[in-house]
């Protein structure tokens, strides 16, 4: 999957379009979901090019790791989902649903999130 400089995100950081954003760093953004899967679901994206983990792992600088790790610490504990618990989604590529071109962990809580994956029907 390439970078689109016009994916969703990439609008959302040049400011086209608007978000309801709940914290900003120098190199990360985190904002409530539009279509949220849970009582609490933030996305948290690099404000760097990235289009998966993978490509910012291998790309980014430390500054820019080490901001992105502890933004999405920072932004779980202010919505206060850390003592009863969270997941963290990453998604990558077209065998994960991935919809938007741009690195991004969702944070989801706020109520039982059930199982990982749904297993297959015999």
């Amino acid at each position: 999957m390439a970078y689109d400089p016009n994916n969703i995100f990439a609008k959302i950081l040049r400011g086209e379009i608007p978000c309801k954003k709940v914290h900003e760093t120098a190199h990360s953004l985190a904002f409530l979901d539009i279509n949220p899967q849970a009582p609490t679901h933030i996305l948290v994206i690099p404000k760097g090019a990235y289009v998966s983990y993978d490509d910012f792992a291998a790309k980014a600088g430390e500054a820019e790791i080490v901001d992105f790790i502890r933004a999405t610490g920072h932004v779980a504990r202010e919505a206060g989902v850390d003592a009863s618990g969270y997941r963290l989604l990453f998604n990558h590529g077209p065998d994960s649903h991935q919809e938007v071109p741009h690195l991004h962990v969702h944070i989801l809580a706020g109520r039982p999130l059930g199982p990982m994956l749904v297993r297959p029907k015999d």
